[in-house]
């Protein structure tokens, strides 16, 4: 009797898995066509990077003081969209500047390259459903650091100090961190860690994002523009 409880429950749990992937690809869909509109608009009329900046900053307000309050109902939808939304307008200074530099290859080869990689890892969880969830403590580490890297560089480039070749290895290592992220989050959805899509998809979208700006600066340093 217990054999069978365990095998109905293990079931329901696949199938509850399931409903909240299908949910999360979904909208994780939706939300990338619709940040990719909004870039498109502020790439039209020629938005500055002074505004592109007050966008993500209004994007990290939603995410961080509205999404955890509205995730498990109807608005959060309707959160993630504009968080999503905003963040597409924020990109379309930095098309546009590759755009006019003559350098249109670049977005295209870091979002086939940005594609390419998350599909590639998404597959791959799905079909093996391993576990990564020990990655978790690494990734939030390397988040971290990161972050306070960033911020060095930014400190030293207001002083007047550049360092392009490091700042290159650190968009290099945000890749990487954020492969991981694919691969943490994915699993944990796979797995039943993560029951709640609109926070998924918003913890998806995040990595594709920096996985895409990341490769985006990969490439075009490679291309000397």
């Amino acid at each position: 009797m217990q054999p069978q409880v365990y095998t109905q429950t293990r079931a329901l749990d696949r199938s509850e898995s399931a409903k909240v992937l299908r949910n999360t690809y979904a909208l994780l869909a939706m939300t990338v066509l619709f940040s990719a509109f909004t870039a498109g608009i502020a790439m039209a009329i020629g938005m500055s990077r002074g505004v592109g900046i007050i966008c993500s900053l209004a994007a990290l307000g939603l995410i961080w003081f509205v999404l955890p309050r509205t995730a498990n109902s109807g608005k959060g939808i309707g959160v993630v969209f504009a968080f999503t939304g905003l963040l597409g307008a924020s990109l379309g200074p930095i098309l546009n500047y590759y755009i006019s530099a003559g350098a249109g290859q670049v977005i295209t080869q870091a979002l086939g390259t940005t594609a390419l990689i998350f599909f590639a890892l998404s597959a791959y969880v799905l079909t093996t459903r391993k576990d990564f969830s020990f990655m978790g403590g690494f990734l939030f580490v390397g988040l971290i650091a990161v972050l306070v890297c960033a911020l060095g560089m930014m400190i030293a480039s207001f002083f007047g100090v550049h360092m392009p070749l490091a700042s290159v290895a650190l968009s290099g290592v945000i890749a990487l961190l954020f492969s991981g992220f694919i691969l943490y989050d994915t699993s944990r959805i796979v797995n039943g860690g993560e029951t709640n899509y609109i926070m998924a998809t918003t913890s998806l979208y995040i990595s594709i994002l920096n996985l895409f700006t990341s490769l985006l600066h990969i490439f075009g340093f490679a291309s000397d523009d």
